[in-house]
């Protein structure tokens, strides 16, 4: 008595056969193989899954890209919110405006410099609208707060000028750092909606 062969079908299913000539397993083969390739694909190849505006995807199954349609956060109105939270306000009451006026920065010098053109032109007010602008600002400054303490550690103190550069990176990276953790919760402040 033969013994029977074993061969895994299509899709997982085993199947069991009995043992015959190589002609018919060959020909059992290529049977499996053709049915493989005219598969359909999966109802779920065929969803898609996507993370950014305007993105353009290639389903499985469909001829040719088509535009994806992705729910939207509704516009951050800028303005609206700074009046909400009452900065102008508060920079009055803390005296910002007549601090910014004594190191020279008054309205008058702003426009002179082209400070706002410049602003539009480096996209200063579109960043502040942006939702991934926080977590920037955010990753910013903590690797800015890192910077600090790790040339302290790393560099040598060998030479004074290597104490100056350790006391002026620490310095900046504290400053900037700083600044810039202050800036992304001013901007993650002013996106959030009532």
């Amino acid at each position: 008595m033969e013994a029977a062969a074993f061969y895994g079908g299509s899709r997982g299913i085993p199947c069991i056969h009995p043992p015959s000539s190589s002609s018919k397993r060959n020909a059992f083969s290529s049977l499996l193989v053709q049915s493989m390739a005219t598969q359909k694909p999966l109802p779920s190849a065929a969803k898609t899954v996507g993370s950014r505006k305007n993105s353009v995807v290639f389903p499985l199954g469909e001829p040719g890209p088509r535009n994806a349609p992705l729910a939207t956060s509704p516009p951050v109105k800028l303005l609206t919110r700074v009046e909400q939270l009452k900065l102008l306000s508060k920079a009055e009451k803390a005296g910002l405006l007549s601090a910014a006026e004594k190191f020279g920065l008054s309205l008058s010098s702003i426009e002179k410099l082209g400070l706002l053109s410049k602003a539009e032109e480096f996209g200063v007010l579109s960043a502040a609208t942006d939702p991934a602008t926080p977590g920037a600002l955010l990753t910013l400054s903590l690797g800015l707060l890192l910077l600090g303490p790790s040339c302290v550690y790393l560099v040598p103190e060998d030479y004074p000028w290597e104490v100056a550069l350790q006391g002026v990176v620490a310095l900046v990276s504290v400053v900037g750092g700083s600044a810039a953790f202050a800036a992304s919760n001013l901007v993650s402040n002013l996106q959030k909606s009532n």
